[in-house]
């Protein structure tokens, strides 16, 4: 009798929870008449209003969404029960890999639930770690970031940038390390900005104040270079480098590690130009001027790793999609006098760095790294072999360094610190984190090949348990990014644990857009070719759905931020093919991207609505546009938060509003607004709280019963 009750009342809350998605009665969002003109083509845009979020109708409506979503979250039964199991999954010690400075080493640390990591520094490997400075402490709800940590080169000072509830803005302090005591130097409005030590000071970037009454999306204009001299005003900064005629320009500058050479990296995305210029002055000259490197920005790209005398070691992928390393000379720069160090090869040269008097450089098989070890005269010396198929980052260090570390990640490797000792070539494990209930050998990876609609080959990840049965009913979730030169590399999450558990299927599309095959696959995914990225995993879902790990009614899709896009421009053309749709900050509004903060540094890869041929390409996929009256849309959950200022609210608003309005099937249309956060969660309380929400979402849309 006990069983049969305990039946009838899950049969109640299912039934209750389906009332509550048919029953969904969102809020009455006013629809304005605004149109606009777009080389003969009238595009209406009725949703404009919700452009400013800091009006009180916005506000207000902001509110109503949220208790809307809130209702339907607390309604799920297990929905406490996903989030304890989160807290359990992420509560674990986590480290970053040291770093050295002088006889000290420093390290990032988090005991496993804290908001924010905390740095530490000692004496030598096995001295005793002390608190350098703990981020938990810059604010009450612990949504303010450490966002930078530069050390000058004898140790004396720290410079440290503060993000307040995850905004790109930047305060820079400065602490006296022996002491601890934070000094009176506090510089402002800083963004898109290195911390480059030079002397008793440093470089950074900044941009003016807003005047006022100005709106911070407006304060994104004439990008300034200044050098701070410790315990001066910001008001007495030595002004560097600026550009009136170049508002939208970025200019960011970096020295060498002797502090010989400052580099000046200036680019103009706002125009279309995905490389950049290089300027430098150097220290043992006299004068003030800059110097051109590279003295004209195009599409190339180039930046300085490390100095040898009047040599510079640059990566560039000039002439190389691939990219190469080449030596330039600071004496005579001309082109034809460069010297290749690291010629271009098959696989892309993912990243190149310097220590210990050798070169480090990694690059992609696959979406898969390989290490390698080069002398200052480019000859190899050795690869250095990685636990097996991931990811791996690190190798950089002092040039007196006699062993570097590096860290190795993979979908069923929690981020893992070697040691490699360069004199006998040898790497041994440092740290590698143990998770509570993770076995890795429950959990198997493959990696597939699949081909997309015009026929390339396309790589995908697939994660899930072992023993898995092919016959299309597992619940899966596709996750992809296709943008901006990213590689999704393999990765761990350990909340992701979550799902793989209860029988998710997790796959990562390595579609294009992103930088796993070089340049020209990134560019296969830009402009006027941006619909292979939305082809590219329409296939991979298709490739899944064949191969019998899902169905559509068991499919899940995940983006962010440019993935977001993703997510909605494949919901608007293939509503058939997916279940459920996680949109998280995406850029939604194609035609007016670049008018938000610096979304029109996003134009390289996207294109603008000023040009007619891109207009054209961007209005047949933005999602806002694309959205139709009466079709049976995915159910959708939507997030993004009060303090984006990189990809604004405003994208997932108006998202929000029109599909909510068109929705002509019964599945939610939900938009979670966080508070205190911005492009990412800005502490580890919020994470844990959105990937709940999140995770619960998929659980009930894809008819999973999770046990907790």
């Amino acid at each position: 009798m006990r069983k049969k009750l305990g039946v009838a009342l899950i049969a109640i809350a299912l039934l209750s929870l389906t009332l509550v998605a048919q029953q969904l009665t969102y809020p009455d969002t006013a629809r304005g008449n605004q149109v606009d003109t777009y080389f003969g083509e009238r595009v209406a845009d009725p949703y404009r209003w919700l452009e400013d979020d800091n009006a009180p109708d916005t506000t207000k409506w902001v509110e109503a969404e949220n208790a809307v979503t809130f209702r339907y979250l607390d309604a799920i039964p297990y929905r406490p029960g996903v989030k304890r199991r989160i807290e359990q999954l992420f509560n674990y010690p986590r480290y970053g890999a040291p770093f050295r400075n002088g006889e000290h080493f420093f390290f990032s640390r988090n005991d496993g639930l804290q908001n924010q990591s905390v740095y530490y520094m000692q004496k030598g490997l096995d001295g005793p770690p002390e608190v350098l400075i703990d981020p938990n402490r810059f604010a009450v709800d612990g949504t303010s970031q450490l966002a930078a940590f530069k050390l000058s080169k004898d140790g004396k000072y720290l410079a440290y940038g503060i993000s307040q509830g995850g905004s790109d803005w930047r305060e820079i302090h400065v602490m006296d390390v022996a002491s601890r005591k934070t000094l009176p130097d506090v510089l402002t409005w800083v963004k898109v900005s290195d911390i480059a030590w030079q002397g008793n000071g440093f470089y950074y970037s900044r941009y003016d104040a807003p005047k006022q009454g100005e709106e911070l999306t407006s304060s994104n204009d004439d990008h300034k270079v200044f050098y701070h001299r410790i315990g001066s005003a910001q008001a007495q900064d030595e002004l560097m480098y600026e550009d009136k005629a170049n508002p939208q320009r970025f200019h960011v500058a970096y020295t060498t590690e002797d502090e010989r050479f400052t580099i000046l990296e200036i680019s103009d995305r706002g125009k279309g130009k995905k490389g950049n210029a290089l300027f430098f002055r150097d220290a043992t000259k006299s004068g003030r001027g800059w110097r051109a490197l590279i003295p004209d920005i195009g599409d190339d790209e180039f930046a300085v790793i490390d100095n040898r005398g009047d040599k510079l070691l640059v990566r560039t992928n000039h002439g190389a999609s691939n990219w190469k390393a080449v030596v330039i000379d600071s004496k005579n720069p001309a082109e034809k006098g460069w010297v290749e160090f690291l010629p271009e090869k098959p696989e892309p040269l993912e990243d190149v760095s310097s220590a210990g008097g050798r070169i480090f450089a990694s690059y992609l098989k696959d979406v898969a790294s390989r290490a390698y070890v080069y002398d200052w005269t480019g000859r190899l010396e050795n690869e250095i072999a990685l636990p097996g198929p991931g990811s791996v980052g690190g190798f950089g260090g002092r040039r007196d360094d006699t062993f570097v570390f590096y860290t190795f990640v993979s979908f069923g490797v929690p981020p893992s610190i070697y040691k490699y000792d360069i004199r006998t070539r040898t790497s041994t494990l440092f740290r590698q984190p143990e998770i509570p209930g993770f076995r890795a050998g429950d959990f198997e990876t493959k990696q597939l090949f699949y081909t997309s609609k015009d026929g390339t080959r396309v790589p995908m990840f697939v994660v899930h348990r072992k023993g898995l049965r092919l016959d299309g009913s597992n619940p899966t979730l596709l996750y992809g990014y296709g943008g901006f030169n990213v590689t999704t590399a393999p990765g761990f999450s350990s909340t992701r644990l979550a799902l793989l558990e209860q029988g998710v299927v997790y796959a990562s599309a390595n579609i294009r857009g992103g930088g796993e095959y070089g340049e020209k696959w990134h560019d296969a995914g830009t402009k006027l070719k941006k619909q292979n990225v939305f082809d590219d995993f329409i296939a991979a879902a298709e490739y899944l759905i064949d191969q019998k790990y899902t169905s559509p009614q068991r499919l899940a899709i995940q983006g962010a931020s440019n993935g977001g896009l993703l997510v909605g421009a494949v919901a608007n053309q293939r509503p058939d093919l997916v279940k459920v749709v996680i949109q998280q900050a995406g850029v939604m509004d194609m035609l007016r991207f670049q008018k938000f903060t610096i979304g029109w540094n996003w134009v390289p890869d996207y294109g603008s609505s000023d040009n007619e041929a891109e207009f054209r390409a961007l209005r047949a996929y933005s999602p806002i546009h694309n959205i139709k009256g009466g079709v049976a849309y995915p159910a959708t959950l939507i997030t993004t938060a009060d303090h984006d200022d990189r990809v604004v609210p405003a994208h997932s608003f108006k998202y929000t509003a029109a599909l909510q309005h068109a929705q002509g099937g019964t599945n939610p249309v939900l938009i979670r607004v966080d508070t205190n956060s911005g492009h990412g969660a800005s502490s580890t309380t919020k994470a844990i709280e959105q990937a709940a929400d999140i995770y619960s979402f998929i659980f009930k849309n894809l008819g999973v019963d999770p046990k907790y």
